[in-house]
């Protein structure tokens, strides 16, 4: 069976991740893997989750299969959370949301969904997109293309090149979007061109994919669902892969939702239909705990409450460390401009760096990124960044 086989390379983020565990070094900084981090270094459990999942351990009285759907409240509250209570595509029974083992759990089911619906349906992404896009769609069958999206130059959006592009798909294309947050550059649209981008979906009659991993991370929970609320709006079809990690953080609990919105109740109970039987060829059936402790915490006014408390904590740091690293490069006298990482939002920024002086940093410093020099804001903390932008301005030097 295994003569024939040869390892395949680690995942970039992965190595990484292994690299840095082996590596003595007390000045050491992982700026690659994408989760986030306090003061500390830590990736905390956020209080409303603990108390959640006393409530759950608590009251749950069975261990037994959930069935495909998953946790019926939690498929309930993530839909509403991503349309709004008042969204009238829920209001007509156009909804359907499953939950998922994870953001990418739901993104593969995505992929499997279309094919069965479409088989010869293509997608385009962003360049760039986050890399794990690029190895899931294809891996369903789907063949993929890119449409530009990031200037490298100014670090900003290409948003009249990605107008440009998007004018030329049609009917039974797919397109993927990054809802708030992009994972690797950080720079997301504007209102108003979320709005340009949703109408032009309608009039061009492609079906908007939509990527939502980081909820509440760019500028609050309703803001970041402005263009799944805009596509719902305007687009008979969407589909929305959403995920608890990272502002529940509940990383390893592996929690996320496909949403679908179909042009009619009977193709929306068709859609769902389809997913159950791609997610029992697959996993069979979800886990539990997670979306039960996240169903408890959305249903009860108190909780949500401090989510919605613990949440805005987390992206008030991340945004005040973009603005402190900034500041602090120009006050260095680093003769490269870097006041876009106060620009952007999320975890992630492209700091411009090229191969060589990644693996430099690397090297001579211990510090780790991946080597599209994408890196992890919320790694940074007031023990570890005056060495990172020593570190920066001696490969940026030489």
């Amino acid at each position: 069976m295994f003569e024939h086989i040869k390892a395949i390379p680690p995942d970039p983020i992965l190595g990484l991740i292994a690299a840095y565990a082996a590596d003595p070094d007390p000045n050491k900084i992982d700026l690659g893997i994408g989760v986030y981090r306090d003061e500390h270094g830590n990736t905390p459990m956020l209080d409303c989750v603990v108390e959640a999942e006393k409530i759950h351990l608590a009251t749950q009285t069975t261990k037994t299969y959930l069935g495909p759907p998953g946790v019926a409240g939690f498929n309930q509250a993530m839909g509403e959370l991503l349309l709004g209570k008042d969204s009238q595509a829920i209001s007509e029974d156009r909804v359907r949301t499953v939950q998922t083992p994870g953001g990418t759990g739901a993104l593969r089911v995505a992929a499997d969904l279309m094919k069965v619906a479409r088989p010869e349906a293509e997608l385009w992404a962003s360049d760039p997109t986050w890399a794990n896009h690029l190895a899931l769609f294809p891996g369903a069958g789907m063949k993929m293309h890119s449409y530009p999206y990031f200037d490298a130059e100014s670090s900003s959006l290409r948003f009249d090149d990605m107008i440009q592009a998007l004018e030329q798909r049609s009917r039974g294309d797919a397109v993927l979007f990054h809802a708030c947050c992009h994972n690797p550059c950080g720079v997301s649209p504007a209102p108003e061109q979320w709005q340009t981008i949703a109408e032009l979906a309608s009039e061009r009659g492609f079906t908007p994919v939509v990527d939502i991993a980081y909820m509440g991370f760019e500028r609050g929970i309703e803001e970041d669902c402005l263009s799944v609320r805009l596509f719902a709006e305007h687009c008979p079809e969407v589909i929305i892969a959403s995920s608890c990690s990272k502002n529940f953080a509940m990383y390893r609990e592996r929690v996320g939702a496909i949403t679908v919105i179909a042009r009619d109740a009977e193709k929306a109970a068709a859609a769902e239909s389809i997913i159950h039987n791609v997610t029992r060829k697959n996993y069979s059936m979800p886990p539990a705990h997670g979306p039960a402790v996240i169903d408890i915490i959305l249903h009860s006014d108190e909780l949500k409450a401090q989510w919605q408390s613990e949440l805005a904590e987390m992206r008030d740091r991340i945004n005040g460390l973009r603005k402190t690293l900034a500041e602090k490069i120009a006050a260095a006298g680093i003769q490269r401009d870097f006041s876009f990482i106060e620009r952007q939002t999320g975890m992630f920024s492209f700091m411009g760096l090229s191969v060589e002086q990644v693996q430099r940093l690397r090297e001579e410093f211990a510090i780790y990124t991946v080597n599209s020099a994408r890196v992890n804001v919320a790694s940074f903390n007031q023990s570890n960044m005056d060495y990172f932008i020593e570190a920066l301005g001696v490969v940026l030097e030489e």
